[in-house]
């Protein structure tokens, strides 16, 4: 055993002692003196910790030391009753206290006897009881952390360790302290017991037993109860007030001395007021002005110096961020984060931040907002967050839309008008600017705010600048979605649809079809404008027909015959037939004859004079349903169908193209045109 164990083990048994043996009273002044010395260190260590852990000994050391000061009250009570004497510290304490007057001296004892036990003990009981159950709740909820990031690659091994022994710790330090705490409040009890037994026992023996006249044991059992209280409640407050400043530590990069003065004095101009009214108290009422202006000149001076070292830190940081930024473009790997690239971006001319600031009125943030979740029910992707940004590049009124930093629209707005598109017969009255509107490319007119209702009137569609860049931004949304489709996303949505169909994603994936085909099958799907949001039909065709195939478009076409209900209602409205442009048996068999297969796939290879009178040809039908104001639509056979979207995919890539196998049976269809070559 070290001689550090044998100390701490013999100190314990000589506590105990004490109770039952006589102690001298020359060793009793020494440690009363130890008593008092140990309250100090506990409450300056308490005072110096920065997490309750650093001082976990506390809940054992705080039942040693109240062991300690009852074995000191009962030797003194002993040598209080058979001796009238204490020694020279409990004398001392008596008489300073006292000064002459016994009543003061019972007085300043309760006082400090009922501040211990009703404000400091009450409240640290109350405290540590909070603290021990909600650190007992916690511990699921912050075991439960520890595992998300070992698992997300956050922390090693050895550091979830060292964060859960380090839970388990506060658990049992909290807990030892909402027992721990009894000690103090039943010490407080007891002080004011042995008080009593010290007054009233002292008096009796003293008058019968050592016979002295009343009043004289009077005093001086009473010097002497109040000499023993004081030493033995001193120590005991100082050891309560560490108490409370340990349960109600909260976690801080600083000691109690540090944190004070940064929060509590981090307001400099909150101490002008203070000043301020000190000074107001002093000529407003009878207060000794010179105290009062001497206080409110001090604190306001204090102010002063604290609003320099503020004002000096600032600039201090400020000059650390600038040294930091011009490091970060010197260093060599401050290049990475230029190579990032948005995948979507809004960028717009000094003239339309009006648009964007919410201060001045605008709410294009919510409108995109809005656009996300427009985008996430008709097309199931989850667009990525649209960066906007103002660009003194651009003309005033500009503004451009790019993926992934390439630019692929762009338009201009007038804040101050309306876009208003005529009905198809327009109004001479409606004067306006001309230009064309840029979602859609047709004709428009930037019209005034007299003209708006007058426009309205005559059946045009008036819209305002918002609204338009929110059309604008939706539809080439729409139209590039599937560049927007990366292996991330997909991998997003997979472990969406895993959440509740763990077995289907368990059994595609990657069983049959890898994470890039799967998103290959959704990229070419959401090209022609299919959504995607019922991903449970998606993957369940998938997993039926990726054991005989695993060609991309092939399984585009099996998905999109699943698909037929969704993309039947998506051209057809309720109780209306659907008006196509059909292909010809002539033209069904020249496609087919120019199918090359390869170990790669299939693909169309055809020559260009054929291609170009398809073109034409195409053209020429589909133009008579646009002039009657229909949607164009070509419908195919299913064995061509994605060959023919190939070979329109760079012309007429906005022309849906349909088989007959992706309609439902009752739908009603009109052929307007035939195409055959």
């Amino acid at each position: 055993m070290k001689i550090k164990d044998l100390v701490v083990l013999l100190g314990i048994i000589g506590i105990v002692l004490m109770m039952i043996v006589p102690v001298n009273i020359h060793v009793l002044d020494f440690l009363l003196m130890i008593n008092i010395a140990m309250a100090l260190i506990i409450i300056l260590v308490a005072m110096n910790t920065q997490d309750a852990l650093e001082f976990s000994i506390f809940p054992s050391l705080l039942l040693i030391t109240t062991l300690f000061r009852l074995a000191l009250n009962v030797s003194t009570t002993r040598n209080i009753l058979a001796n009238a004497e204490a020694g020279a510290v409990v004398e001392t304490f008596g008489n300073f206290v006292a000064g002459g007057q016994i009543a003061v001296g019972f007085v300043v004892f309760l006082i400090l006897v009922i501040v211990q036990f009703i404000v400091i003990t009450k409240g640290s009981e109350r405290v540590a009881e909070v603290a021990a159950r909600f650190t007992l709740d916690a511990m699921p909820g912050k075991q439960m952390s520890i595992d998300a990031d070992l698992n997300a690659g956050m922390i090693n091994d050895q550091q979830a360790r060292d964060r859960r022994i380090k839970i388990g710790r506060e658990a049992d330090f909290y807990g030892s302290m909402d027992g721990a705490t009894k000690f103090v409040k039943g010490d407080a009890i007891a002080g004011i017991i042995i008080l009593l037994i010290n007054l009233l026992g002292g008096l009796i023996i003293g008058v019968t037993i050592h016979g002295m006249a009343f009043g004289e044991a009077m005093e001086t059992y009473s010097i002497l109860t109040i000499g023993d209280g004081l030493v033995s409640q001193i120590p005991a407050l100082l050891i309560s007030t560490a108490t409370g400043l340990i349960v109600t530590r909260a976690a801080s990069e600083g000691n109690l001395a540090s944190d004070l003065t940064s929060q509590l004095f981090s307001y400099p101009k909150l101490l002008y007021i203070v000043a301020g009214t000190i000074f107001l108290l002093a000529v407003a009422t009878p207060i000794p002005n010179f105290t009062s202006f001497l206080l409110a000149g001090l604190i306001a001076f204090a102010a002063y110096k604290m609003q320099l070292t503020v004002n000096r830190k600032i600039v201090q940081d400020e000059q650390l961020e600038e040294e930091s930024q011009i490091e970060e473009v010197r260093s060599p790997e401050s290049v990475i984060s230029l190579l990032n690239v948005d995948p979507i971006e809004f960028e717009f001319g000094y003239g339309l931040i009006p648009l964007a600031d919410a201060g001045q009125g605008g709410d294009l943030l919510d409108r995109i907002i809005m656009i996300r979740r427009q985008c996430a029910l008709e097309m199931g992707i989850v667009v990525p967050v649209i960066r906007i940004r103002d660009n003194i590049q651009l003309k005033p009124n500009e503004y451009v839309i790019k993926i992934k930093g390439n630019l692929i629209a762009r338009g201009e707005l007038l804040l101050n008008h309306y876009l208003a598109m005529s009905p198809g017969i327009d109004d001479d009255s409606i004067v306006g600017i001309e230009t064309l509107e840029p979602a859609f490319q047709l004709p428009a007119l930037w019209i005034d705010e007299q003209t708006k209702e007058r426009a309205e009137l005559s059946g045009y569609t008036v819209v305002d600048p918002p609204s338009v860049v929110a059309t604008h931004l939706t539809e080439v949304i729409k139209k590039h979605a599937h560049e927007l489709l990366g292996r991330q996303e997909t991998k997003t949505l997979v472990d969406n649809v895993k959440d509740s169909y763990p077995a289907l994603v368990d059994d595609l994936i990657p069983n049959q079809l890898s994470l890039g085909d799967l998103q290959k099958v959704l990229c070419k799907l959401l090209k022609e404008k299919i959504s995607i949001r019922d991903l449970i039909t998606i993957f369940e065709t998938l997993a039926d027909y990726a054991s005989y195939t695993k060609d991309p478009d092939v399984l585009t076409e099996y998905v999109r015959q699943a698909l037929s209900r969704q993309i039947t209602q998506q051209y057809v409205s309720s109780g209306q037939s659907l008006r196509v442009v059909t292909v010809g048996p002539n033209l069904e068999k020249k496609i087919a004859e120019s199918v090359q297969q390869t170990d790669q796939g299939s693909y169309l290879a055809m020559d260009p004079i054929a291609t170009q009178n398809i073109y034409h040809k195409l053209t020429e039908q589909l133009n008579k349903l646009i002039q009657s104001g229909q949607q164009p639509i070509i419908l195919a056979s299913p064995t061509i169908r994605m060959y023919l979207r190939q070979l329109l995919d760079r012309s007429m890539q906005d022309i849906p193209v349909l088989s007959y196998n992706e309609l439902e049976p009752n739908v009603e269809i009109h052929s307007v045109g035939v195409v055959n070559i």
